[in-house]
């Protein structure tokens, strides 16, 4: 049994996180996207809860991150924040909201600021979305990074297999994060690049990096709910650990259901008034 113990701390901010690296403790994130399952993943003892565009896939059933709008995030952001109490809570800016331009970008994050009461965003990309993070962070909204797999980026890259393999690339991804830290972003996600590549990084950055498929020495975990609870259960990649089998447990209690009405089990005389 593990002897690790849980910092009590009754809100984590983005100052929190800092913290947590600099001391060596390893942060704790996790998707969600409504207020039931936000409730019981903040009252756990997540650090961070991720309000991800990866809502297009899970909850709407799109085949990619693209479709899902601004208001639907906001939607999405809403419904979580009411729910949680401890986690700091961070949005994606959904795509299109932020690429284009600046201005643009730092409307769309002030909406979600503003309409969901969130306590920060984030966004995909290096040196080609700078000036979007610099505008957004001088409004003084929180602005967490994202490298390496870049799913808003699909059909530019037209795989999801794992990014920054090659030199050029791996050295790219390393200045972009450096650029993302200095132009003030409170800490980086990596998606599906080496392991020994996000240790790199993990050491050379001073602001938090969170990892998804990127090996255990970086600062902090991150996964998708659905697929760590096992109600997702075509989506298998090497990095995915699930922690519960919800898809079988939740079938089974919905075909028990119906049994139980058919055979005129359900309601019982101590189930009516």
């Amino acid at each position: 049994m593990s002897s690790y113990k849980q910092q009590d701390i009754k809100k984590i901010t983005t100052h929190q996180l800092q913290e947590m690296k600099n001391r060596g403790e390893k942060i704790s994130m996790l998707t969600a996207y409504d207020f039931s399952m936000a409730k019981i993943i903040d009252g756990a003892g997540m650090d961070v809860i991720l309000v991800g565009d990866s809502a297009s896939n899970v909850m709407a059933g799109n085949e990619t991150t693209l479709p899902i709008t601004l208001d639907q995030m906001i939607y999405h952001a809403t419904s979580v924040v009411k729910a949680v109490k401890r986690a700091l809570v961070v949005v994606d800016i959904p795509f299109g909201h932020y690429q284009g331009s600046s201005g643009e970008a730092l409307r769309s994050a002030i909406r979600i600021m503003k309409e969901s009461g969130a306590h920060s965003v984030k966004l995909e990309g290096g040196s080609e979305i700078k000036d979007s993070v610099l505008r957004i962070l001088s409004a003084g909204v929180p602005v967490m990074g994202h490298l390496g797999l870049t799913p808003q980026s699909i059909y530019k890259f037209g795989t999801y297999t794992v990014r920054a393999k090659e030199e050029a690339e791996a050295n790219k991804l390393i200045e972009d994060a450096l650029l993302l830290q200095e132009c003030g972003c409170f800490a980086l996600v990596l998606e599906k690049i080496p392991a020994e590549l996000a240790k790199k990084v993990s050491s050379q950055l001073q602001i938090p990096v969170i990892g998804i498929g990127a090996g255990p020495d970086v600062d902090g975990q991150v996964l998708v709910m659905q697929d760590m609870l096992g109600i997702n259960k075509e989506f298998k990649p090497r990095f995915l650990r699930r922690y519960a089998d919800l898809h079988g447990i939740i079938t089974h209690a919905v075909q028990k259901y119906i049994r139980d009405i058919k055979a005129r089990d359900f309601p019982n005389q101590d189930e009516k008034y």
